[in-house]
């Protein structure tokens, strides 16, 4: 079963600005950026390009656990939480490459796989 559903999906199509994107330290202690290159692929993974990350690039590189926060065009908000894993090639590289724009140095693909997903407090799935 997927972890973005229909409701979700619409909604990201729908969004509006850059996501705000979690990630977390070994020590436990959040990081949070804004990210303006993403993209969903398929039903339950979202990659962000890697253009100028640093501490979340740290992060990514121990696996850790993260979550997006996205606001629609009518200003409701969507939160996805679930594993991150980090891509300097194959399909997610490959994939991030074809929109993000050129002007920016697409170092990786970092991607989050969905595994549970809220409208404002709301659980979807």
């Amino acid at each position: 079963m997927s972890s973005m559903s229909e409701t979700v999906r619409t909604a990201w199509k729908a969004r509006e600005g850059p996501i705000v994107l979690a990630t977390v330290d070994d020590a436990g202690n959040p990081n949070i950026i804004y990210a303006t290159c993403v993209a969903a692929l398929g039903e339950d993974k979202i990659v962000i390009a890697d253009n100028y990350f640093d501490k979340t690039r740290k992060n990514l590189l121990r696996g850790c656990k993260g979550a997006v926060l996205f606001m629609t065009k009518k200003g409701a908000a969507y939160q996805l939480k679930g594993t991150l894993s980090y891509h300097k090639d194959g399909e997610y590289f490959d994939f991030m490459r074809t929109w993000n724009p050129p002007k920016h140095p697409g170092n990786a693909a970092a991607v989050l796989t969905v595994k549970e997903a809220y409208a404002g407090a709301e659980k979807l799935s």
